[in-house]
């Protein structure tokens, strides 16, 4: 018989009281704050902001590549901010599937740019989304990773934060609202007066009596206990569990940290102001009471979208999170007032009577149709455009600081995935010349793209998705050349 001596019920249950506790961290804040690293400048986000139903590609695509001289009917409402935004066509998925759908078949493969894509026993399976990819670098530093708001869900599925993990969308905007400041306060921060600070004075300690270091201080007390009945390589076993528990300690001092710095930017405000949600739905309201309605009529389908997007410009402005999804729309939804010719006005038929192997193939009055719902859609995306460019965060807006993905999940209504829709709106923190289309003829796959953008955030990929495999793949080594 094993002559160690033996752990206790008492201290099993202890140790165990500690791990139970780690999960409350897992939402804290990394290390950079707490490290004093270069923060004070404004940092980059993306933002996607993707719609249903493709687009009509000759009312979207300019003529001419180069320098944007003349916005197509679909982008028009983009016309303040042509100098903003760059145009990308040619771009395509070519990643097979299996066990699903055309609308499944297109959705997985939407932000991943996975070469295969499945459905086996009702579980899903893809690759990690470009959204995710941006979280795990660039995510670190937030209270929030990123966020993934809006429609989504059923046959339409875009976030995995590996080849079988879907990331779930929240449809509701007051839980949206509440993840993002309960028990916090909005604030923006003062990017100019972090500037000066950082450049003259080293962070302040952080404090050492909050609940969080007390639950932590336990937890290496416990741990330290348990070491000395441990044989060697359960020792080694703890030492992996300790140094989980240091990221821990370094989280807290960064939320510490935060918080410190929240209390200046409220005592010296920035010149961008906070404008907060007004209409927001009220606590325990049913889902469905907040989305059927979308589907019905154009104009509260319009104020849920134009209220979702705002949760994406208070979460870059707060820094409350540096990536974020928004899922608009629905195939399902129908359109009066918004469409004014025929007499369909159900978005799913219009989508299959509008799309054809060729446009001219297709019915001439659907694809009118589609095209004034593709313009209604972008009409709102400038709206958040327009928001972004009117913050001022220092010496740059906002919108300087994004890379803002506009786009489908299908290239058109007819699941075709070929030439997708795609505007960049913003400079990447200024990493980025925009007023271009950039045409892609031979095709290029949209995995590509997903590398550029990545590269941007400073994640360093050379590959991502179906980059390199794709049939489309051909000399492009996996970039978009002239992009960047």
């Amino acid at each position: 018989m094993n002559s160690k001596p033996q752990i206790s019920r008492r201290s099993l249950l202890r140790a165990s009281g500690a791990l139970l506790a780690l999960p409350f961290f897992e939402t804290l804040f990394p290390t950079r704050i707490a490290q004093g690293a270069a923060v004070a400048k404004p940092p980059q986000r993306l933002g996607i902001f993707t719609v249903t139903g493709g687009t009509v590609v000759e009312s979207w695509k300019p003529a001419a590549a180069g320098t944007i001289e003349k916005l197509p009917s679909i982008l028009r409402p983009l016309e303040f901010a042509k100098d903003q935004i760059n145009i990308v066509s040619g771009l395509c998925h070519a990643g097979r599937s299996e066990n699903l759908n055309a609308h499944e078949h297109c959705s997985l493969t939407h932000l991943t740019g996975a070469s295969s894509v499945k459905k086996e026993g009702g579980k899903l399976y893809a690759g990690i989304s470009v959204d995710q990819a941006a979280a795990a670098v660039i995510g670190k530093d937030t209270l929030l990773p990123s966020l993934e708001i809006g429609l989504n869900g059923g046959e339409k599925n875009y976030s995995f934060r590996s080849r079988e993990s879907v990331v779930p969308y929240e449809g509701n905007p007051r839980l949206i609202f509440d993840r993002m400041f309960r028990g916090r306060t909005p604030v923006a921060p003062n990017w100019q007066r972090r500037a000066e600070a950082s450049a003259t004075k080293a962070p302040e300690k952080p404090s050492s009596d909050s609940l969080d270091r007390s639950v932590l201080d336990l937890v290496l007390s416990q741990a330290n206990d348990l070491r000395r009945v441990l044989g060697k390589g359960d020792q080694q076993k703890l030492d992996q569990y300790l140094e989980s528990v240091h990221s821990v300690e370094k989280r807290i001092a960064a939320t510490e940290e935060r918080q410190r710095q929240d209390l200046l930017d409220l005592a010296s405000p920035s010149k961008s102001k906070l404008v907060l949600p007004e209409s927001l739905p009220k606590h325990g309201t049913p889902i469905w009471e907040i989305t059927r309605p979308t589907e019905q009529d154009p104009s509260r389908h319009a104020d849920y979208i134009r209220l979702i997007a705002d949760m994406l410009v208070l979460g870059f402005q707060t820094d409350t999170t540096r990536v974020a999804t928004v899922a608009a729309g629905s195939d399902e939804s129908m359109f009066p007032g918004v469409v004014t010719v025929g007499y369909e006005r159900h978005c799913h038929t219009l989508e299959h009577q509008g799309n054809a192997g060729r446009p001219e193939d297709a019915d001439p009055i659907a694809r009118e149709a589609l095209r004034q719902i593709h313009a209604w859609y972008t009409m709102l995306f400038a709206e958040t455009v327009q928001k972004l460019a009117n913050i001022d965060e220092g010496g740059s807006t906002l919108l300087d600081n994004c890379a803002l993905l506009y786009t489908s999940y299908m290239a058109d209504g007819g699941h075709g995935r070929d030439d997708y829709p795609v505007v960049i709106a913003g400079r990447a923190g200024g990493k980025l010349a925009t007023g271009r289309h950039l045409a892609f003829e031979k095709k290029a796959p949209m995995a590509n793209l997903y590398v550029e953008l990545l590269n941007l955030l400073g994640v360093p990929t050379t590959t991502f998705g179906d980059s390199h495999t794709s049939r489309f793949a051909g000399s492009l080594d996996g970039r978009l050349p002239g992009f960047v």
